[in-house]
């Protein structure tokens, strides 16, 4: 190292910032200015910091971080670059808790929606189970009256001749509605068990997603926040239209 002039050290670490295949990162700069004293002094030169400032932090994708540049002018390549990594590392981080919120509110609706469908799914079951026991009851007074026509010991007709007076409605036609609510009841028991299903899925998915989602400053959350300022434009942009209609009405 020491047969090599400081301008070829000089060029080396230019080239290696500059070639896009094998560049030097900040990182690589820092663990070069504490390998030795003349490494320290070529690793903080002034071009090689511009270099990597200009690069990482260009001004047309950070222009809340180039506000500073004006004030900051007499400062080193390496101070702005130190400040700007800062803030773009806090925006970054602020844009992860962003991401981390929508996904947790995510599990909690999808949470909200399962055990409302859960809900919904035991009510009417339980009206299943009456219905079914109502329709036992009337199809026995049906088969009582039915058999009030036929001969038999007479206290075996009176027990029939009891249970018939007991109801109060017409068999038949009570029978046809009961079946058809008994039919309607288990058309919603197995749609609510579909959209259980369904939905459990989208809760194990989120799930999944808020699990995986650690922070890691080379990754961009700008995708998930800008969903949520989409979303949220369209909710505000339909109750506009929303209040826009019954203004008119």
């Amino acid at each position: 190292m020491s047969c090599l002039p400081d301008e070829l050290w000089s060029r080396i670490l230019e080239i290696g910032i500059q070639n896009p295949n094998s560049s030097l990162t900040y990182k690589d700069l820092c663990c070069l200015s504490i390998a030795s004293r003349r490494l320290h002094r070529l690793s903080n030169d002034e071009a090689l910091w511009s270099s990597l400032l200009s690069s990482d932090f260009p001004l047309n994708q950070y222009p809340t971080l180039s506000s500073s540049s004006s004030s900051s002018s007499s400062s080193s390549s390496k101070a702005l670059y130190k400040i700007r990594f800062e803030r773009d590392r806090d925006r970054k981080l602020a844009a992860h808790r962003r991401a981390v919120l929508r996904i947790e509110s995510q599990v909690a609706e999808h949470s909200r929606k399962l055990q409302e469908i859960k809900l919904r799914s035991v009510e009417e079951t339980e009206k299943m189970k009456a219905t079914v026991a109502e329709l036992s009851n009337l199809r026995k007074v049906r088969q009582a009256s039915v058999a009030l026509n036929v001969w038999q010991p007479e206290v075996i007709r009176g027990r029939h001749k009891q249970i018939v007076e007991q109801c109060v409605v017409p068999a038949d036609s009570r029978i046809h509605a009961l079946e058809m609510e008994l039919r309607l009841c288990r058309q919603l028991i197995a749609g609510l068990d579909k959209a259980y299903k369904d939905e459990r899925k989208r809760f194990d998915a989120a799930k999944e997603q808020l699990t995986s989602t650690k922070y890691h400053p080379l990754r961009n959350y700008n995708l998930a926040s800008d969903g949520v300022d989409k979303y949220g434009m369209k909710r505000k942009k339909f109750k506009k239209e929303h209040i826009n209609g019954k203004m008119s009405d």
